[in-house]
């Protein structure tokens, strides 16, 4: 499936606005986008870095310069906010996560990785070609696990010291090359709280475009060991009940999901 990039003569019927991790609206609550002369505006002011289209998918994604103000009329949210609209309207915001990725990728590989060309869109898949060296770079999906893990009636959740530390949440990382995301699941618990684990079993996943990472969602069961936080990694860990819960991260996350026993 072939991307479009003139799209000042080719709109699609959706158009995703960024602005770094914002996205434009016209009402929040209906998740209510900008209009074709709202997008005609940026192009005119001379405000859009990029820009692409996916007629199969029928939007149009606009990335705009850092700091951009909002259009009269509009309003920039959190892409983050849209995850906990997803029930009421999960096929808009999928596109939405998949048109920000899609951009961000697009933003790393403007040249050939291997002659420096310039690199162009592919004329028949969602792909970037060097005209030169014919190179073919495809967007990239970093998968990650999380995992509640649960000893009786408690849970284990952790404080972490370099991203979200004002919040406890559950256990995650990156799959490392050669392993299984069960095997990630095991070796993540064993590195940052020092405990073994046993019965991982996977739950569910979930696309998270910061920028470009498919969360695998498991739980599992505490098997032995005494909590050990990892001192680069792990600020504090410890067991909750779920009536006496800290403070977690915002719903619309798998990890809010795994914690209130959504899932």
């Amino acid at each position: 499936m072939p991307m479009i990039t003139n799209l000042q003569n080719d709109l699609m019927s959706l158009h995703y606005i960024f602005c770094n991790y914002s996205i434009l609206v016209v009402d929040s609550e209906k998740l209510q986008l900008p209009s074709d002369e709202i997008v005609q505006k940026c192009f005119e002011h001379q405000v859009v870095i990029d820009w692409f289209g996916e007629p199969e998918y029928q939007y149009t994604a606009i990335a705009l310069e850092d700091d951009c103000p909002a259009p009269a009329g509009c309003k920039w949210i959190p892409i983050r906010s849209l995850f906990v609209k997803q029930n009421s309207n999960n096929e808009a915001i999928t596109r939405a996560a998949r048109a920000h990725s899609i951009l961000k990728w697009r933003k790393k590989h403007r040249y050939c990785p291997h002659c420096g060309t310039q690199m162009q869109d592919d004329k028949f898949e969602t792909a970037r070609t060097c005209p030169d060296c014919q190179t073919h770079i495809y967007p990239t999906v970093t998968p990650a696990m999380i995992v509640l893990v649960e000893k009786d009636s408690e849970i284990l959740l952790a404080r972490h010291k370099h991203r979200n530390n004002d919040v406890y949440t559950c256990l995650a990382g990156f799959i490392e090359a050669g392993e299984s995301a069960e095997q990630a699941v095991v070796r993540e618990i064993r590195e940052e709280v020092g405990i073994e684990v046993e019965n991982v079993r996977y739950i569910t996943s979930q696309a998270w475009p910061f920028p470009d990472q498919l969360m695998l969602a498991f739980k599992a069961d505490y098997k032995k060991g005494k909590i050990t936080p990892q001192e680069e990694e792990i600020e504090e860990a410890m067991w909750f009940k779920r009536d006496n819960l800290p403070a977690i991260p915002k719903p619309g996350s798998v990890a809010w999901k795994l914690i209130m026993g959504e899932l």
